[in-house]
């Protein structure tokens, strides 16, 4: 006799069953983030001094409440780009939950640190005066040491010989230096948007520069807008931004500077005189080669800014890394961390992490 099947009403309250037990499973694992931020994680601002004299670095701290990481692979600083602060994106609550927070409940103990000139931390002098009175402040070499200060704070706060790094654009130039240089506190590093070596007769990312550099520079909201959805046609720009969220970042990135004129964000140029003497002109500012440490470069495929060549171009050049790794996702921008992509960016990050 052979095998009875079950009788359809058994199959199909099964098949319920099933499919309610995996709605659960999505559900309850799709939410928790959202859950641990609303109710478990703590927050704390607070800041360090730097090698500069009368600066402060504004950091901020997050992680599960009740608990403190006590081992490197489960810390992580991050620092920001070339214009906006760090935690008006890395922190910008996007369907009530920012990327921070995303980490954080997924059990990282996480900061963030903004640059002299930029954010929360303090302005240099030179930024009180005309533009064009100084020449250009805040290079890599001193965005790398005020890295090395937060870092050093973290190492001293929990204990732990090292910790896991990520700069986004121009701050994968900031870790990667930084990185090149000190191995030894780096457990593993993540390079979003990376920096590298321009292709011949590249325009600037951030524009046109003068011919004469001043100090800083200000940034409009309508610039940053344009600058955004760059390259962009209609149809992959129509969606790509959540409702809300460049309003949001927006107004949450220029109220960091109420100093600035005529409502524009002012940004050191130490970055932009870098790019014309080093990677437009050929000449890497640090040494790939000397990471030794995991690396994970994550970019995204419509970036106007830093385009795909040179996540490709950095990516050939970590010859001694103990394993890397390279992601390219689809339908992004150099801002895919505020994106309707978010998660997948996310995703890849922790896996990394998580390993």
């Amino acid at each position: 006799m052979g095998f009875k099947p079950y009788s359809n009403s058994l199959e199909m309250r099964l098949k319920s069953f099933y499919k309610y037990v995996f709605s659960l499973f999505l559900f309850v694992s799709q939410n928790f983030n959202a859950y641990a931020a609303a109710n478990g994680i703590a927050s704390e601002d607070f800041y360090i001094p730097c090698e500069a004299p009368n600066i402060q670095l504004f950091m901020r701290y997050k992680h599960l409440a009740g608990a403190k990481a006590t081992t490197p692979d489960k810390i992580l600083l991050y620092v920001h780009g070339a214009t906006y602060p760090s935690e008006t994106a890395f922190d910008l609550p996007i369907d009530g939950i920012s990327m921070m927070d995303l980490l954080a409940a997924a059990g990282y103990d996480v900061y963030l640190v903004d640059i002299r000139g930029y954010g929360l931390s303090s302005r240099p002098p030179e930024m009180e005066m005309q533009a064009q009175d100084n020449p250009p402040i805040v290079h890599t070499a001193d965005a790398v040491s005020d890295f090395g200060s937060a870092v050093d704070a973290i190492l001293k706060r929990h204990h732990v010989s090292k910790i896991n790094v990520m700069g986004w654009s121009w701050g994968s130039s900031t870790v990667g230096m930084y990185t090149s240089l000190n191995n030894q506190k780096v457990n593993r590093l993540i390079l979003y948007a990376p920096l590298w070596v321009f292709a011949k007769d590249t325009a600037l990312p951030t524009g046109p520069a003068a011919v004469k550099l001043g100090a800083y520079r200000t940034v409009s909201k309508d610039s940053a807008k344009a600058r955004w959805l760059k390259g962009l046609n209609p149809q992959q720009a129509q969606g790509l931004i959540p409702p809300g969220v460049f309003e949001a970042w927006a107004d949450a990135t220029w109220a960091t500077d109420p100093k600035g004129a005529s409502g524009n964000l002012r940004a050191p140029n130490g970055v932009i005189e870098d790019v014309m003497n080093h990677w437009q002109a050929g000449k890497p500012m640090y040494d790939p080669g000397k990471i030794t440490v995991p690396t994970f470069l994550i970019h995204a495929e419509w970036d106007a800014d830093l385009p795909v060549y040179q996540a490709q171009g950095i990516f050939s050049e970590l010859k001694n890394t103990a394993y890397k790794r390279y992601v390219e996702l689809g339908q992004g921008t150099h801002t895919i961390m505020l994106e309707k992509n978010r998660m997948q960016f996310f995703k890849e990050i922790k896996m990394f992490l998580d390993e």
